[in-house]
């Protein structure tokens, strides 16, 4: 099954960025960081996002992201769905972080459950056709709405695909935005371009800054 090796950001500056993600997120070989001077303005069109265990983990990576230097785009609350928040690193992507649990079950762990990379795309159907004639399984699915594949193991970054639109509404940013998405995909499949413009790219080319 294809699966996500890792996710990388282009970013302006490789070692400003590495400072904070380590600061930050601690994410591992899950995120890389290569440096990129392709224009870009506005909304890229995806977001990371942490699902954690319950709200004290919620909060506790918001505060240290917003000591690192992130901005805070949506303060950490409650809603039908949860507890989460939305954050800006320096170098621009957005993160969600965010739980299912409502309630506190005990002090902050810092562990973060699981990674997605979540799409946002003109057409949630069409680009679900294309991920699965790429390789993946889908796991759940919501009409033209929303789509989310399998992972092969536990710790790979999961993808997930929602309307585009809808997606910067949830992050509390415009949908406008140009240029490049200032991310790549690192995959056991071979190199292709989604109907978006998202880049995957072969495992073999992984970049450099781990």
């Amino acid at each position: 099954m294809t699966s996500i090796a890792s996710v990388t950001l282009e970013v302006d500056d490789s070692a400003a960025a590495q400072n904070f993600y380590d600061a930050a997120f601690k994410l591992g070989s899950q995120l890389r960081l290569r440096a990129c001077e392709a224009p870009t303005t506005g909304f890229r069109g995806f977001t990371l996002a942490l699902t954690v265990s319950q709200p004290a983990d919620v909060t506790s990576l918001i505060d240290t992201a917003l000591t690192a230097g992130a901005t805070s785009l949506k303060p950490a609350s409650k809603s039908l769905w949860g507890y989460g928040g939305v954050v800006q690193a320096p170098d621009g992507t957005i993160w969600k972080i965010a739980t299912s649990a409502k309630k506190d079950t005990g002090p902050a762990t810092g562990t973060i459950d699981e990674t997605v990379l979540l799409l946002g795309v003109e057409d949630v159907k069409a680009s679900k056709r294309f991920y699965v004639e790429q390789g993946l399984t889908v796991a759940k699915s919501f009409g033209g709405k929303y789509a989310e594949f399998a992972t092969a193991e536990p710790n790979q970054v999961k993808l997930a695909l929602y309307k585009r639109p809808g997606l910067a509404k949830d992050l509390g940013v415009p949908n406008d935005g140009s240029g490049s998405h200032r991310v790549a995909v690192t995959s056991s499949t071979t190199a292709f371009t989604d109907p978006d413009g998202f880049t995957w790219e072969a495992s073999s080319s992984t970049p450099t800054h781990p």
